[in-house]
């Protein structure tokens, strides 16, 4: 018993965490976002242009669903969060200035896998109480005919997207706050919580609406003041650059004996910031109206170019371009880079700094506090909507419905109120482990299903290329289960 007692609750997360992102999946990422860039002949980059004029298209017939602009917002509600302010800090404070490059390369193949993975979506969607509903388990049980597989990745989403990673958020905002205005977390967590119940029980429509205001607005923002900062500091930016380079690669003086690390952070944390791969994006696609499901598999690819090579790069080079970062061996403890502004382990203190550097301390820790609020709130309500998908595929049948969405409503706000007591390491790996088993479930169902992926893809291009308006017919390209289409 006393053994028992003595085990420390945050180890076991920790060893768990771990265990998830193991190298295996670390290399599966890698992998499948290059398998899906070569087999659609990087649509990412073919078909850019594109992806930007679909955000505003939307099928008119379809009554049911959300524009495709609104699923956009809500997929970069998701994506936008904690992970582009905290999440970049973390990385190269662990992982060396080169982790932000392997978070460039695994947004660039894995916008790749959210083509795939969100064209699946869209086949596989279905109608449900007025509603389209879409993501993994609807393709996990259509496409592979694996009913066990669909209900347990449900279950993960709805612990995951419910509970676990909704702390993650809301202990940013918590420490955010807390040391700019000297407000207790506990205050601060309240207020979230409260605001976030007046939205979530307004539904994906009220959902929809707040996330296509807030989300791409905030972006343009701090996209906008990091220029500003850029330019201030623009003397170091080619070495920034430079060193960011030469430590993705291990050529790094100073850095090249953790490339490990810097592969391992910067993809877990590419991952945890634009969610491709992970299986929460293609949930949100499902929902969207459009003619031929490769229109919202784009329009998804564009939201992680959006969410990593602009918003994170963002953080990155104001961080990396007025020094406000230590660097610290995992393995050693030994600290190979200590900033001159006496800063300790990596947190929001580091993107505050950085700001602080152009506009004061005081006026830096305020910015990053609402830009973090916004983002972070923006991506609780999309892990709500994850998880309200999750709960439906399982338990979506007349009251029992109704009245299992209710204590998801009451859980995920009690989640959010319980993260912004804890500490912050907690709540990064209990994220952690919810983004890693999801992840794995679901880059393995889209891998054995890209084939229709791919299918739908060539008949779009083969439409457009006859000078024709897409619409997709599952029956001529021999696609089972995709009911909706069908009808």
């Amino acid at each position: 018993m006393p053994f028992l007692l003595s085990i420390n609750l945050e180890e076991i997360i920790s060893t768990l965490s771990g265990w998830v992102w193991s190298p295996p999946l670390v290399f599966l990422c890698l992998g499948a976002g290059l398998y899906f860039s070569l087999r659609t002949r990087f649509v990412q980059v073919r078909r850019f242009g594109e992806m930007a004029r679909l955000l505003f298209s939307t099928d008119k017939k379809q009554k049911t669903g959300i524009s495709s602009f609104q699923a956009f917002a809500m997929a970069l509600s998701g994506r936008v969060g904690t992970g582009n302010i905290v999440g970049v800090a973390t990385a190269i404070g662990y992982g060396g200035p080169g982790a932000i490059v392997w978070m460039w390369i695994i947004a660039f193949l894995g916008a790749g896998s959210a083509f795939v993975e969100a064209t699946l979506a869209q086949i596989y969607k279905e109608e449900h109480n007025g509603q389209l509903r879409g993501g993994p388990s609807y393709y996990i049980e259509k496409g592979l005919h694996s009913k066990w597989l669909a209900m347990i990745f449900a279950g993960c989403s709805i612990i995951a997207c419910g509970l676990l990673m909704p702390p993650v958020q809301s202990n940013g905002i918590a420490i955010a706050f807390s040391n700019t205005v000297g407000v207790t977390p506990a205050v601060i967590g309240g207020i979230t919580a409260f605001i976030l119940g007046l939205v979530i029980i307004g539904g994906v429509k009220r959902i929809a609406r707040v996330a296509e205001l807030v989300a791409p607005f905030m972006a343009l923002l701090y996209v906008i003041l990091a220029f500003i900062i850029l330019i201030c500091n623009a003397s170091v930016v080619p070495s920034v650059f430079g060193e960011m380079i030469r430590g993705a690669f291990g050529m790094h003086e100073a850095f090249g004996g953790i490339l490990g690390y810097t592969v391992a952070w910067g993809v877990k944390r590419g991952i945890y910031s634009n969610e491709a791969g992970q299986g929460t994006g293609p949930i949100v696609a499902g929902a969207a109206k459009v003619s031929h499901p490769v229109k919202q598999g784009m329009v998804q690819a564009f939201s992680v170019y959006v969410d990593t090579l602009l918003v994170c790069t963002a953080t990155a080079v104001m961080i990396l371009a007025t020094k406000t970062y230590n660097v610290v061996d995992s393995a050693s403890g030994a600290m190979l880079y200590q900033s001159p502004y006496n800063l300790g382990a990596p947190d929001v203190s580091y993107t505050s700094t950085a700001i602080g550097t152009l506009l004061g301390a005081e006026v830096g820790n305020i910015v990053v506090a609402i830009a973090l609020a916004f983002f972070a709130f923006t991506t609780i309500m999309a892990y709500y909507y994850y998880a309200e998908t999750g709960l439906v595929y399982l338990f979506g049948k007349g009251r029992k419905e109704h009245i299992c969405i209710w204590i998801l409503r009451f859980c995920i706000i009690a989640a959010v109120f319980y993260g912004s007591l804890k500490e912050a390491k907690a709540a990064w790996d209990l994220g952690d482990i919810g983004v890693g088993t999801m992840a794995w479930i679901n880059i393995t169902a889209i891998l054995l299903l890209s084939p229709k992926a791919i299918r739908a893809l060539r008949d779009y291009e083969k439409h457009k290329k006859e000078g024709k308006e897409p619409v997709f017919d599952p029956k001529k390209l021999d696609i089972e289960g995709a009911d909706f289409w069908e009808k």
